[in-house]
């Protein structure tokens, strides 16, 4: 059971194994408790399908380990592309028994991500996908032609003859790297990020401490396993605490969100993480009649939200929707994390509700967190994002200065602890600066810190996210944040999906210009036309901002940027803008008016 697995020597009935890495608590399961169900797998995120149990997981993350090693992929790197699957588990296993450190990258559909999967393979130093027979007949037989793809070596793992009888190489260290966690692109070119096997254990033992799995449990997931977030919940944490995992494709839940929440009722699940915006999916679900059959969500303890930030408005439209289905809205658990920390660096309590403050817009944008009455007129709600847990400490430092600031002053989110991952790949001057900051003054200690890149305060002992560092956009010497002015836009506009527009400063030659990109689907073009949407969105923007924009653009729905957790890349938007290549709808990007009109 759950409490069997933690980092000391555990006994079973035949073996003694001492649980320092992911692959020596996938030993001593498959050893101790061959038959239980690990992974099921949803057809069309309903139906069970295909499920793994410890015992056969086991023995065939070691058959494909033999397989790596005779290949020569032991203490090397290999990408991994797969679809939602059971082989992409087997596989992802296997290479942490080889000691093969894996770089998950997203199956391509267009282009550009055949390019990123380029760049990835290149970065970590490796010409090998590790694939399947189908996903790399597809890649080839649709891109070809690219450049990219010319001296991969592509491995179709389920079709290679595996030995059932193989013993594992042996096995990695704690220290050993794990995985290359590609960041998402949404804050630049992604960089490969070195997690060992002791982060993977420091940050799911943290985030059981903080979200207990106990016998019982269940996880259900539709988040892609090639992402941090899906990764951890779907395969790491339920791995460690020997509870199963109910897996859905990504493309299952966005076709139909109501099959996430049908499948927690349905398989008892009691822990599911998603960011922001799917759970504003589910309410829209929900006020569109298409959430009937959901059933009784009174299983679900902790409903990981993770965002930057997370809305009030979505927490409490998604408590509201689902109360009567039986939802706890004490299990709505905002939390902060990034790939660089492995994954999770604080969470909000499973025992009580989120935390709002409402806080004086104009003094946050002078960088302090002013707390007013909710009816005021400048009055923003911020969510908590919880606190820290075990050895990972955050601090909030003057990014220019590098001094802690005091509780209530805005600055860069610093983490120090033990689920710091070892630094980029093939990067040393980015690690050292990112990895190994110090801080100033005469508060300052020795240890390195990894900067974030976010920005936040905090209140009470729990941080409070604001926005990123980089993103910030400036205007009179007073900062605003780009997720404030999406928002407006968002609201401004009738129907609008979750994270529809982007907001950036762009140079024109002569002084930076506030642009706002917005998505419009055909329905909204029909029933205002695009004038009218940039005249709202312009108006929004002014009187909830407090900013004029300089120009407002309308676009398709899906031709801003997201990753593939669904976050706005404003930086591609912006890179795209100033090219010319955003399908700007009503008049050209390159001559837009800077008025509404």
């Amino acid at each position: 059971m759950h409490e069997e697995i933690r980092p000391v020597t555990s006994t079973g009935p035949n073996v003694t194994v001492d649980v320092r890495t992911l692959a020596d608590a996938l030993q001593l399961r498959g050893e101790t408790q061959p038959g239980q169900t690990a992974y099921v797998f949803l057809r069309d995120g309903e139906e069970p399908g295909e499920t793994l149990t410890y015992g056969g997981l086991h023995r065939d993350a070691a058959a494909r380990a033999a397989t790596f090693a005779a290949q020569g992929l032991s203490g090397r790197g290999a990408v991994l592309l797969y679809p939602a699957g059971p082989e992409f588990v087997r596989t992802l296993l296997g290479c942490m028994y080889a000691r093969v450190a894996s770089a998950p990258v997203q199956v391509p559909r267009r282009r550009e991500e055949v390019e990123r999967l380029r760049r990835i393979a290149d970065d970590a130093g490796t010409s090998t996908v590790l694939t399947t027979a189908e996903v790399a007949g597809e890649v080839r037989a649709r891109f070809g032609d690219m450049p990219e793809l010319h001296g991969l070596r592509w491995v179709a793992t389920d079709t290679l003859r595996h030995d059932p009888d193989s013993v594992a190489p042996a096995l990695p260290g704690p220290e050993d790297i794990a995985l290359l966690q590609y960041t998402s692109g949404s804050t630049g070119s992604p960089k490969g990020v070195m997690v060992s096997h002791a982060n993977f254990l420091a940050n799911v033992i943290e985030t059981d401490q903080l979200w207990p799995c106990r016998p019982g449990s269940a996880v259900v997931n539709w988040l892609p396993l090639f992402h941090d977030m899906g990764m951890l919940f779907g395969v790491v944490m339920p791995l460690w605490a020997g509870i199963p995992s109910y897996l859905m494709a990504p493309e299952a839940f966005i076709r139909r969100p109501a099959r996430w929440l049908e499948a927690i009722a349905r398989f008892g699940g009691t822990h599911a993480a998603a960011p922001s915006f799917a759970y504003e999916l589910c309410v829209r679900a929900a006020a569109e009649g298409r959430t009937g059959g959901v059933g009784d969500l009174s299983r679900w303890r902790v409903a990981a939200n993770g965002a930057e930030p997370v809305r009030w408005s979505t927490v409490r439209a998604f408590t509201d929707a689902f109360a009567p289905h039986g939802f706890d809205p004490r299990a709505m658990c905002p939390g902060y994390g990034l790939a660089e920390n492995t994954l999770k660096a604080t969470g909000s309590r499973r025992d009580r509700e989120p935390t709002v403050l409402w806080l004086s817009a104009e003094a946050l944008r002078n960088g302090t967190a002013q707390p007013v009455d909710d009816r005021a007129a400048d009055a923003v709600p911020l969510v908590g994002s919880g606190g820290t847990v075990g050895g990972t400490r955050v601090d909030i430092v003057d990014p220019a200065t590098h001094r802690l600031l005091l509780e209530g002053q805005v600055g860069e989110i610093w983490i120090s602890g033990p689920c710091v991952a070892r630094g980029y790949h093939g990067r040393a001057e980015a690690s050292e600066e990112t990895f190994r900051a110090r801080l100033a003054g005469p508060k300052a200690s020795g240890a390195p810190r990894l900067r974030t890149g976010d920005l936040g305060f905090l209140h009470g002992g729990e941080l409070f996210v604001t926005g990123r560092l980089k993103d910030v956009i400036i205007r009179k010497g007073r900062n605003h944040y780009p997720q404030d002015i999406e928002l407006s836009a968002e609201l401004a506009l009738p129907g609008s999906h979750p994270n529809c527009a982007a907001a950036f400063s762009s140079e024109d030659g002569e002084r930076e210009r506030l642009v706002v990109v917005v998505e419009a689907d055909g329905r909204l073009l029909n029933s205002l036309g695009a004038k009218e949407v940039r005249r709202r969105v312009h108006d929004a923007v002014r009187e909830r901002n407090r900013i004029v924009p300089d120009q407002v653009l309308v676009v398709r729905r899906g031709a801003v940027p997201k990753t593939s957790s669904g976050k706005v890349q404003r930086r591609a938007c912006k890179r795209r803008h100033e090219s010319g290549d955003l399908p700007v709808i009503g008049v050209p990007a390159a001559s837009a008016a800077t008025t509404p009109a």
